[in-house]
C-alpha cells in the first residue's frame, strides 16, 4: 500500500488508497500539511491507520500558503489555496472515488489544521466532518515573526480577522468535529482550548483531546493521535453515509 504523486490543476499532491481498491471508495480524507510541508506520505503511523480503515487520502502540497482565501503568488498568482481546495481538489476526489455529497472529510496538522477548519467553517454543509491536530489558530500571534503570513497580510489585524474562529457560521457548521492539542504545547493549546470553549458556549458539539500529553508540539504528538483521528473520521463518515440513504 504505497503513496503516489498526482497532479491536480497543475499542482502536486500525495495520494494514498488501498492497492486492492476495485470499487469506488465512496468516502475519503483530505489532509492538509503544516508549515514544515510534510504530508502523510511515508508516515508509518498515519498510513497504518488509513489502511486499517481503508480510507483513501489526498494530501495537496501548499508550502507556506496557510491554506487561506488570500492569493499567495508562490502557490498561485490568481487562485487562493482555499479556492483550489474547494474547486479542483474537491472535483478530483469526487471523480476518483465517486464521492457522494458530504463524504469528503477534512483533516490537518498545525498550519493545515487551521486550514481544514477554515474550509469546514465556511462550507459546513458540504464538509460535515473535520479533524484538526495542533491547529495554529491565532494567526495574529504568528504575524511579524518572519513567516509567510507577513507576505500575505499587511498588518496583524488583517491576520486576526482571517482566523478560522471568525469564519464559524452559527447556523452552518460541521456536524462532526475533533480538535486536539497537547497541554504541553506552548504554540497551539491555548487557542484550541478557546475554540472548544466557543463551540461549547454556542451549543455546537465537538469531540476533543486536550488532556493527554505526548511530546508537546510536533509530529510525535500528531503520530500518537493518528489512529484515533482516522477512526473518528471513518466513524463520522459512516454516520453521514446513513443520512444520505
Amino acid at each position: 500500500m504505497g503513496w503516489r504523486l498526482v497532479e491536480i490543476a497543475g499542482k502536486t499532491a500525495d495520494l494514498w488508497e488501498p492497492d486492492d481498491l476495485v470499487a469506488p471508495a465512496g468516502r475519503a480524507l483530505l489532509f492538509l500539511h503544516g508549515y514544515d510541508s510534510l504530508t502523510l506520505a511515508g508516515n508509518e503511523a498515519w498510513t497504518a491507520a488509513l489502511a486499517e480503515h481503508r480510507l483513501p487520502c489526498l494530501c495537496p502540497h501548499g508550502p507556506g500558503c496557510w491554506w487561506l482565501d488570500r492569493v499567495y503568488p508562490p502557490f498561485d498568482v490568481a487562485v487562493s489555496p482555499l479556492a483550489f481546495l474547494h474547486g479542483p481538489v474537491r472535483e478530483f476526489t469526487a471523480g476518483r472515488w465517486n464521492l457522494p455529497p458530504r463524504m469528503l472529510a477534512l483533516g490537518g496538522y498545525e498550519m493545515g489544521g487551521q486550514g481544514a477548519l477554515q474550509l469546514a467553517y465556511r462550507y459546513g454543509r458540504e464538509y460535515p466532518v473535520v479533524a484538526a491536530v495542533s491547529p495554529k489558530l491565532d494567526l495574529e500571534t504568528w504575524y511579524g515573526h518572519g513567516l509567510t503570513l507577513d507576505e500575505i497580510f499587511a498588518d496583524r489585524e488583517g491576520a486576526r480577522q482571517a482566523g478560522a474562529m471568525l469564519q464559524l457560521h452559527p447556523l452552518d457548521w460541521p456536524k462532526s468535529q475533533f480538535l486536539a492539542a497537547d497541554p504541553a504545547d506552548p504554540y497551539c493549546f491555548d487557542a484550541t482550548e478557546r475554540l472548544v470553549g466557543k463551540l461549547g458556549s454556542s451549543g455546537i458539539p465537538c469531540a476533543r483531546e486536550l488532556e493527554e500529553s505526548h511530546g508537546g508540539f510536533g509530529w510525535e504528538y500528531a503520530n500518537h493521535l493518528a489512529g484515533r483521528v482516522v477512526r473518528f473520521v471513518g466513524e463520522s463518515l459512516e454516520r453521514e453515509s446513513r443520512r444520505l440513504v
